[in-house]
C-alpha cells in the first residue's frame, strides 16, 4: 500500500472503528482525532492506531493532526440536528449542526490537507446528497461533498452510500430494540425505498479506490444488491428476530407530528428532516465499484441480529421463503 499515513476524521464512528481497524491490519499508521477519548477505547488499543483528543473545528488542530500523514479519509456526520431559523431563506438552508458537520468541517478538511501538502483524500458523503434536496442533512451532505471535488488541486473520491448496515449500525439495531418494546410499529413513510449497503463493502470500497488513480475526482454510490421499502425493512427485522409485529403505515401528517414529539427526547429516534430525507429514495443503479460484489442483506445480518432455537427462527426462514 503505497499511503501509510492516515488522518481519519470521523474515525471513532460506525464506519470509521471499521475502517480504521481495516487500515492498521494493513500496517497503516492511522490518527484519530476525537473529543473524548474514553470514547474510542476500542481503537486505542490496535498498536499502528494514534487516538487524539482535539476538536477539528480548529483550523490550526486540525492543519496540525494532518502534518506527516500523505492521505486523509473525512467521515464526519450527523442524522439530526438543529433547524435553520425562520430568517434564514433560500435553497441552501441547513441548520448550524449540519453546517458544522457537514460543509464547514469538509471545507476545513480541504484547507488543511493543502496547507500539509496532502493530496489523497477520501470523502464519506451520501446518496441522494444534494443542495437543493428537500431535507437539511441531504442539502448539507451535497454542499459538503461540492466543496471537496471544488478542490482540484486534491485527488478527492466521494463516496455515496444509501444506508449502511452492520452489527452496531444504528438502523436495523434500532428498528430490533423498537419491535422489542411493542407489539405495533407504527411508522411514516412505509413505502420509501432504500438499497442497504454492508459496512464491510464500504470499507472495501474505500481502500480499493486509494490506489486507484481513475477514482481521483470522482462520485460513486454504493448499494447493496437488493432494493427494500422501509416497510419490508422492518418486516425483514421482524422475522430475523422472532418477532410477529403489526406494522402501520401512518398518514403524512401523523408521521410529522410523531416526529415534532421524538425531536424533544434527549436523544431523537427522528426528526422531520429524516422524514423529508426519506422522500429521496436512497437507491441507485450504478454497479458497485472496483468489481466488488456486495453483501445480500438477507446473509449478512442474520449473524448479529438472528435467533437460535427452532422456534424462533421460522420467522426467518418463512421471510426468506417470501410466505
Amino acid at each position: 500500500m503505497k499511503h501509510r499515513n492516515f488522518l481519519v476524521v470521523g474515525g471513532t464512528g460506525f464506519v470509521g472503528r471499521h475502517l480504521v481497524t481495516a487500515l492498521a491490519a494493513r500496517g497503516a499508521s492511522v490518527t484519530v482525532p476525537t473529543r473524548r477519548r474514553e470514547r474510542a477505547r476500542h481503537l486505542i488499543m490496535l498498536p499502528t492506531v494514534d487516538v487524539v483528543e482535539a476538536d477539528v473545528r480548529d483550523p490550526r488542530a486540525l492543519a496540525g493532526l494532518a502534518a506527516g500523514c500523505d492521505a486523509a479519509v473525512n467521515l464526519a456526520g450527523i442524522l439530526h440536528g438543529r433547524r435553520a431559523s425562520a430568517a434564514e431563506q433560500g435553497p441552501n438552508r441547513y441548520g448550524p449542526d449540519f453546517a458544522a458537520a457537514h460543509v464547514e468541517l469538509a471545507q476545513a478538511v480541504v484547507g488543511a490537507c493543502r496547507n500539509a501538502g496532502v493530496r489523497r483524500v477520501l470523502h464519506m458523503s451520501a446518496l441522494g446528497a444534494d443542495p437543493t434536496a428537500p431535507s437539511e442533512y441531504l442539502r448539507s451532505k451535497g454542499i459538503g461533498e461540492r466543496a471537496m471535488l471544488a478542490a482540484d488541486d486534491l485527488d478527492v473520491t466521494v463516496f455515496r452510500p444509501s444506508v449502511i448496515f452492520g452489527p452496531e449500525d444504528r438502523f436495523l439495531n434500532l428498528f430490533a430494540r423498537l419491535a422489542a418494546l411493542t407489539p405495533v410499529l407504527a411508522v411514516g413513510y412505509p413505502d420509501a425505498r432504500f438499497q442497504p449497503v454492508y459496512v464491510g463493502d464500504v470499507v472495501k470500497a474505500m481502500l480499493a479506490s486509494l490506489e486507484d488513480r481513475a477514482s481521483f475526482g470522482q462520485r460513486y454510490d454504493l448499494c447493496g444488491p437488493r432494493e427494500y421499502t422501509l416497510r419490508e425493512l422492518l418486516r425483514f427485522v421482524c422475522a430475523t428476530t422472532g418477532r410477529r409485529r403489526l406494522i402501520i403505515g401512518l398518514p403524512e401528517f401523523v408521521a410529522y407530528a410523531q416526529a415534532w414529539a421524538m425531536e424533544w427526547l434527549p436523544v431523537p429516534l427522528l426528526t422531520r428532516d429524516n422524514l423529508r430525507s426519506m422522500q429521496v429514495p436512497s437507491v441507485s443503479d450504478q454497479p458497485f465499484p472496483f468489481g466488488i460484489r456486495p453483501s445480500a442483506l438477507e446473509d449478512t445480518a442474520f449473524r448479529w441480529l438472528g435467533v437460535s432455537g427452532m422456534r424462533e427462527r421460522l420467522p426467518q426462514l418463512r421471510w426468506k421463503a417470501r410466505r
